[in-house]
């Protein structure tokens, strides 16, 4: 089955892919960091060095010329969410490939299991707008209030978002940390150069972050409606 659309160099795109049935994809810390490293280290032309991965620091890994650009991402129980740039040409189908082979082969030894881990092959749809490249980094971002607030979006946002920010403060699965300028390894997963700059200050993203947590339905369907028409 042939994709709907082309992947084109300069161009943006959602990925994101679910587990086999909808099944957990990561069951614990070490599951998360694995992800965490082969976001980084698939990125790349060259060949996946499993000792890295194991045994080395984001910093101390030699990893070449990337792929794409990644802009943000979010990881959750049975499925994750990646934006990123085309930069090379066929970059972006390498790079999920080398990413969902690695992982699968990881996930399926760890944890004494054969066969598909993904529903399929992953889900890609263009970002052809400015303004649904904005939406994205608060989509993407306010995944996890799914977690603590699962029914949020249909009963009109988050009138009290203090606890549910906090939470999403403390979530370390995502780009959500490295935006509020948090130092940790996991940011030179990110190639923010390479996006546009919608949040100069951390004070900029909180914002933005917060106004889409107290959308009432209404609001959050009408501005959801170009997004939703280019979904595939």
């Amino acid at each position: 089955m042939e994709r709907k659309i082309e992947f084109s160099i300069g161009e943006y795109y959602h990925l994101y892919n679910r587990g086999v049935e909808k099944r957990e994809i990561f069951r614990g810390i070490r599951d998360y960091e694995r992800f965490h490293k082969l976001l980084f280290v698939s990125n790349s032309k060259n060949p996946i060095i499993f000792r890295d991965i194991e045994k080395m620091s984001f910093g101390n890994i030699e990893r070449g010329e990337s792929l794409v650009a990644v802009g943000a991402y979010c990881l959750m129980p049975n499925h994750f969410h990646i934006l990123v740039k085309e930069i090379t040409q066929g970059g972006l189908t390498s790079f999920m490939g080398k990413l969902a082979t690695a992982y699968s082969m990881y996930f399926n030894k760890v944890h004494e299991r054969i066969g598909p881990l993904f529903q399929s092959r992953f889900k890609a749809e263009h970002v052809d707008r400015d303004e649904y490249l904005k939406y994205l980094f608060a989509y993407i971002h306010l995944n996890p209030v799914k977690l603590i607030e699962p029914h949020w979006k249909e009963e009109g946002g988050i009138k009290e978002s203090k606890k549910v920010q906090q939470y999403l403060s403390n979530y370390c699965y995502s780009s959500y940390q490295d935006y509020l300028g948090v130092d940790r390894e996991e940011s030179l997963i990110l190639s923010g150069e390479d996006f546009p700059v919608y949040f100069e200050k951390t004070d900029d993203f909180k914002e933005y972050i917060t106004d889409w947590l107290k959308f009432s339905v209404e609001e959050r369907i009408f501005k959801d409606e170009p997004e939703r028409k280019n979904s595939d």
